[in-house]
């Protein structure tokens, strides 16, 4: 690729540790802020990322992405409501474990979705709808230069296994610890995982 062919890449950065994603309770779109530990994972990526020319920083609009796209030293050029956590519904707040003893059987979000919670939540079609939004303003963008998208698990999940062009179920092949973040990059014009789990 020449220097004139050359795109940037898209940083998917999880945020911090908060309470509930420390217990593996799911955690949609309740606002809890980071543990004093997810603040320190978010400072500790500033260095990781002061090299990056990012020409649009997109965050959710939960304070803990907020907070650590801060932290991490990126300045927010927007507040990106399609990059909000999954709505869980009924499921908001409990582990797997416990609502799998619920169901009496072994329950995950990418098999089975909310349909079973007794308020039902957002369908993975749904999510998947709202990061392909995402990604074409992203996509817009990258001549010239790198973009962040600061934001939850599960949505950068689904918004990775978008950009490579599979279904959003995919996404559970791409585990993303909190404070940690992934590169989308491109291969000889194709899009590509370049880097995962960073930080």
């Amino acid at each position: 690729m020449s220097d004139g062919d050359r795109v940037g890449q898209i940083v998917v950065l999880r945020h911090g540790q908060t309470e509930w994603s420390r217990s593996g309770q799911h955690t949609g779109t309740t606002d809890l802020p980071l543990l004093p530990e997810g603040e320190e994972q978010a400072r500790s990526l500033r260095a990781a990322l002061a090299g990056r020319a990012f020409v649009e920083v997109r965050v959710s609009p939960l304070q803990r992405a907020r907070r650590t796209a801060e932290l991490a030293g990126l300045a927010v050029t927007d507040v990106e409501p399609d990059l909000v956590e999954l709505d869980y519904g009924g499921f908001e707040g409990r582990t797997t474990a416990e609502i799998s003893a619920d169901l009496g059987r072994t329950w995950s979000i990418w098999r089975d979705g909310t349909a079973d919670a007794e308020v039902p939540g957002e369908s993975l079609a749904d999510v998947g709808a709202r990061v392909d939004r995402v990604l074409d303003r992203a996509r817009a963008r990258l001549t010239d230069g790198d973009v962040a998208l600061v934001a939850h698990g599960h949505v950068l999940r689904v918004l990775t296994a978008r950009w490579l062009g599979l279904e959003p179920a995919a996404g559970a092949l791409f585990a993303l610890p909190a404070g940690r973040y992934g590169v989308l990059g491109h291969e000889h014009r194709r899009p590509v995982l370049t880097g995962w789990a960073l930080g």
